[in-house]
């Protein structure tokens, strides 16, 4: 097949069928870039892999520059990408830093609990009227996590805590970006988050600097490169159809990096990490479509303004 007939076809597909496709690319180059950056960790620090992700990721908005300036840097609320920048930073860097310590499927199921984390925050900070289906939807997906972690059964999983940890860190993310996206658009919160993620990271990762052999940067460049495709397939899904058609894919993440821990590192994920993996990934889910129609719903509510 041409690659003239495979770009026809594409376009010959519905917007949901299209959206479906980079959503499913985006959970695979997800799980690819955890994959290579578990490989890697071996001889590489978390922190720095933290850094070479921000910096290649950054290098990916070189095209934008040179076709757009500086435009994309006009913005009025420079404190609050600073705030998010930190948040992220800490925030990846603990996520990096727990697939070293714990199974890849393990660990993706607790980060499913980054929107529970988001959805409390939004109640206990924004001041969001908590409906009941609201509230046991955020309890039953922290039930998952216990199921996940079962911490009554032996040791106290340190990388399931570490990823917890990051997972709120991206809930309060994710509530700044909410702010954001007010009056920001999603390039110059991109961007500044990566201006502000690379040097943040550098410094972090200094006290545990190993230059890298030109093998070890090859693994960097494909942790950076994927991590960059990913955010442009999963944007490219919302655009493409509505939210509530292509979140429940993102379950597909579970298993590709069960796919990846069983075939990369031999490694066997439990009942317990699908059980509340499962569980978790229901409640953020609903919250997020939830979330999503109340959006929708609010600029014909208010006769057509935009948010």
């Amino acid at each position: 097949m041409t690659s003239a007939s495979a770009r026809d076809r594409l376009k010959a597909m519905s917007g949901t069928l299209r959206g479906m496709a980079c959503m499913l690319i985006s959970t695979l180059l997800s799980a690819g870039m955890i994959a290579c950056a578990r490989y890697v960790s071996k001889d590489i620090h978390a922190f720095e892999i933290t850094f070479f992700r921000s910096l290649f990721g950054l290098l990916v908005f070189a095209p934008v520059f040179m076709r757009h300036g500086w435009a994309p840097l006009r913005t009025k609320k420079l404190h609050l990408h600073a705030c998010r920048g930190v948040i992220h930073v800490t925030a990846t860097m603990l996520f990096f830093l727990a697939f070293t310590m714990s199974p890849l499927a393990k660990m993706t199921a607790v980060f499913f609990s980054a929107p529970l984390f988001a959805a409390l925050l939004a109640i206990v900070i924004l001041r969001e009227v908590p409906h009941g289906r609201r509230i046991a939807a955020i309890f039953a997906g922290f039930t998952g996590a216990l199921v996940v972690i079962h911490p009554g059964e032996g040791e106290v999983d340190v990388g399931a805590l570490v990823m917890l940890a990051s997972a709120a860190l991206w809930g309060v993310g994710l509530m700044v970006i909410k702010v954001l996206s007010r009056t920001e658009s999603s390039l110059t919160t991109t961007v500044y988050m990566g201006f502000f993620m690379t040097p943040i990271a550098l410094v972090a990762a200094l006290p545990y600097w190993q230059t890298p052999t030109w093998a070890q940067f090859g693994w960097l460049a494909t942790v950076g490169c994927l991590g960059g495709l990913n955010h442009l397939f999963l944007a490219q899904a919302f655009k493409e159809t509505d939210m509530t058609a292509v979140l429940p894919l993102d379950f597909t993440r579970l298993i590709w990096a069960t796919l990846f821990g069983y075939f990369v590192f031999a490694e066997i994920p439990e009942i317990w990490t699908w059980l509340g993996g499962a569980v978790i990934f229901g409640a953020a889910t609903y919250i997020s479509v939830r979330e999503s129609k109340a959006l929708a719903a609010a600029p014909a509510a208010k006769g057509g303004e935009r948010l």
